[in-house]
């Protein structure tokens, strides 16, 4: 197929970074549980009625960094960070403990977004956020990570959940199927997704499993191979009702409906019809549609307020002058498109620019990524301030 060096080895390579390992606790809103059990109908928008939930762990993460400003204005700006709806990681076995806090402090009215992240080999093509599990350990995934989680879910039947599928796996296997690591997390990849769908399928959880985004699956030769696998795994798992579609430009940059795109003008743009997400959503969504997987999608806004910053489509790492984008909203003016969400946490690193550290991946080094910054996940206070600061809509 058709690819570029600039659309895919290095947008998967660390397009997605873990958050913190640490949990810090803050004081928690007072919220109104649901009185009843909560059944969640994923043919319809879920983001229409319900608002994703500002998770106690952000919270905690923005409060902190409140507390290192000096600037007054600066501060007020920033304190309103921490009352924006983002997806919580739980990107180790270790990182589950973050659940019960946050579910504390979910009302009714709210919906908790999780991320679900740590495949066996996870992030095949990358450096920066290799996950905990080697490529044989399914089973571990399994019973130690899968398992668990659904046990928490049902132990919460009166709230709501979405839940963000292991993002950059499945596009990793349609795009990188030359490394040979990706060969050898292939079938954890796929048959540890389909587990994921199957064990997750609960009444109250909507899914949405990872595709990327326009300059990773939007390559024209790239959008049909991508649908059927997504469609592949789905099918695989039983075609779980509670799956409503898919995800897009998690951690990423590119903006919803910038016309002409950001790479309209490179060599190669002649292949790539999708150079803005909503292109990317119009047409991937029929390529799935055709291959018989729900068609809806959530996209990532949480950093894409600043264009024109990145060398390549490529560049994924910590990118330089970004902004806090548009606030998660099922406003979207695209019906295939539930809500603009924040998938990404704003502040938390995407990978180390140290060249010495044995996970310094070289986007983090390149000329356009953010210098200096820390391992992936931990927090920078001098990034979140420049996506405060570049924020559009502004705080």
């Amino acid at each position: 197929m058709k690819v570029t060096t600039t659309s895919v080895a290095a947008l998967a390579a660390g397009a997605v970074a873990a958050p913190s390992n640490t949990t810090p606790r803050g004081a928690s809103k007072a919220a109104a549980a649901c009185s009843s059990a909560v059944t969640l109908d994923a043919s319809t928008n879920v983001f229409q009625k319900y608002t994703l939930h500002p998770n106690t762990f952000y919270r905690s993460e923005v409060a902190a960094a409140v507390e290192q400003m000096a600037d007054a204005s600066l501060k007020t700006a920033a304190a309103k960070v921490a009352d924006v709806g983002s997806f919580l990681w739980l990107d180790s076995i270790a990182n589950m403990a973050k659940f019960e806090d946050a579910v504390a402090d979910l009302p009714c009215e709210n919906i908790l977004g999780l991320v679900i992240y740590d495949l066996p080999g996870r992030d095949c093509a990358a450096k920066a956020s290799n996950g905990e599990l080697k490529y044989n350990e399914l089973d571990r995934y399994k019973t130690e990570y899968i398992d668990p989680i659904v046990t928490k879910i049902k132990a919460n039947p009166n709230a709501a959940f979405a839940l963000l599928i292991e993002p950059d796996s499945l596009p990793n296997l349609v795009t990188n199927a030359d490394l040979s690591t990706c060969q050898e997390s292939k079938t954890a990849y796929e048959e540890g997704v389909a587990y994921a769908l199957k064990s997750l399928n609960l009444p109250n959880v909507v899914m949405y499993i990872d595709a990327g985004h326009g300059g990773w699956l939007g390559w024209d030769a790239n959008l049909k191979p991508g649908a059927e696998e997504l469609a592949k795994v789905y099918k695989n798992a039983g075609s779980p009702k509670q799956v409503r579609g898919y995800a897009t430009n998690i951690a990423g940059w590119n903006a919803w409906d910038e016309d002409p795109g950001e790479f309209s003008d490179a060599s190669d743009a002649k292949y790539n019809s999708c150079q803005n997400e909503k292109t990317y959503v119009t047409k991937f969504s029929a390529a799935l549609k055709t291959a018989g997987f729900p068609n809806h999608a959530i996209v990532d806004t949480g950093r894409n307020a600043v264009t024109g910053l990145r060398e390549e489509w490529g560049d994924w790492c910590n990118v330089n002058g970004a902004g806090f984008g548009i606030r998660p909203t099922a406003d979207t003016g695209l019906e295939l498109a539930d809500a603009f969400v924040w998938g990404k946490p704003g502040g938390e690193s995407d990978g180390t620019s140290d060249e010495g550290a044995t996970r310094y991946d070289s986007y983090c080094g390149k000329p356009d990524a953010y210098k200096p910054s820390p391992e992936a996940g931990e927090w920078n206070q001098a990034y979140f301030e420049m996506l405060l600061q570049n924020a559009s809509p502004a705080f």
